[in-house]
């Protein structure tokens, strides 16, 4: 089994080895979303050509991504917006792969795969992620196996059922206290299973099976979650619960955004995923002036 990946110790620990490449975690970082998919909820089928996955599009906009100051590309080929249906894994492979293999060819970034399918996340691992980030976090069966086996850092979502029914009708006692119950239980089962500590992320799923109530409370309180003392990835950009505050519409959705990566970063989350990386890398780095003032 390979075993590249390391931690720093904590929550805001120094970094994580990502398949040779070092990731900064003392500060916040910027992960692009690359969706290759054709009905993502706000930028689905942008990197296609006449129903066709473009792979000069994905390089295109990677380019973009990189030059602006991300520095991690999060590739996914499963839609998992509010009522997405599933595709097939062999689907989701013909997407996926090619798209990291001619990214990893290209850039130097560390690339992430959106998954949840375990022969995808082998053959990502094959050519060339150094990261899985799975919004089912590992629950698919195969999918602990496939990700210990693959010896990257892991980012571990939680979700409320499935993206075909999650929004249907999210309850909680109390969110903030369930997600983090869930967050530690998939933490210790990961562990238990051989994946060491130092390679397991945490991301409270915000949007997924959740009110806006739900994530708000979430953003409000997301020191408990920064609190079981993994790192923490946030993922707000374009969020429907930007829409039930000020009612705009998926692309007038960017200042808000803006706001709410600014507002998890200074609570802690390490990772901020996003769609407008150097509008993003920009708030972040008025976050970072004001810190280096702080007494």
């Amino acid at each position: 089994m390979t075993t590249h990946a390391e931690i720093g110790a904590g929550a805001d620990g120094a970094g994580i080895d990502c398949a040779g490449q070092w990731l900064d975690l003392s500060r916040p970082q910027v992960m692009g979303i690359l969706n290759v998919t054709p009905d993502s909820f706000s930028d689905g089928g942008a990197l296609f050509d006449d129903g066709r996955l473009s792979l000069d599009k994905v390089l295109e906009q990677a380019e973009f991504m990189v030059a602006s100051g991300a520095t991690i590309l999060d590739v996914g080929g499963e839609s998992t917006r509010p009522g997405a249906t599933p595709v097939s894994p062999v689907e989701e492979l013909d997407r996926v792969i090619p798209a990291i293999e001619a990214l990893r060819a290209r850039f130097d970034t560390i690339l992430s795969v959106d998954t949840s399918t375990p022969t995808v996340m082998e053959a990502a691992t094959v050519a060339g992620a150094g990261l899985i980030n799975d919004v089912r976090a590992l629950r698919r069966e195969g999918a602990l196996q496939a990700a210990l086996a693959s010896g990257l850092p892991v980012c571990l979502m939680h979700m409320a059922e499935e993206p075909a029914t999650m929004q249907d009708h999210p309850r909680y006692e109390d969110v903030v206290d369930e997600v983090v119950v869930f967050l530690r239980q998939r933490l210790e089962d990961c562990m238990e299973a051989g994946i060491p500590r130092a390679r397991i992320l945490l991301d409270p799923g915000f949007g997924f099976g959740k009110t806006a109530a739900h994530n708000y409370a979430l953003l409000a309180q997301l020191q408990d979650i920064i609190g079981i003392g993994q790192p923490v990835l946030a993922g707000l950009s374009r969020k429907s619960m930007i829409a039930a505050e000020i009612h705009r519409n998926m692309d007038r959705r960017l200042p808000a955004s803006l706001a709410l990566a600014t507002l998890a970063a200074s609570k802690g989350a390490r990772i901020l995923r996003v769609h407008d990386v150097r509008e993003t890398v920009d708030a972040l780095a008025m976050v970072a002036a004001t810190e280096r003032y702080a007494r």
